[in-house]
Parts: structure tokens; sequence; C-alpha cells
């Protein structure tokens, strides 16, 4: 048995005029400018937090 921990990402579908639209529960909170941290800080997680703050200063 692999060691690896699977993580199990929750997905939300939404409604708009435009029709139906899933995506993962951490891109969603990104659209309301929500960023989760569910682990502790270490190289890896900082630079995806850094990345998605770069992306929300650029909008």
């Amino acid at each position: 048995m692999s060691s690896e921990r699977r993580l199990v990402i929750p997905y939300v579908t939404e409604q708009s005029p435009r029709g139906e639209r899933t995506m993962d529960i951490y891109s969603r909170l990104l659209k309301d400018r929500i960023i989760f941290l569910g682990t502790p800080v270490d190289d890896q997680v900082a630079n995806v937090v850094m990345a998605q703050l770069l992306h929300l200063d650029s909008e």
C-alpha cells in the first residue's frame, strides 16, 4: 500500500444564465477573493499562496 495520502477535493456547481459551471472548491473560494490555508506553511504552500495573491492583485 502506498504511504501517499490521497486528497479529496470537493467540487461545487453553480447555475448562471449562461449555464452550469463546475469547479473545485478552492477555485470557487479564490473567485470570491478567499485564500484557504488548511495545512502548515512550507515552501511549496508559500509559493502557491504567493501565486494566488499575485493573481488577485492583478485583477
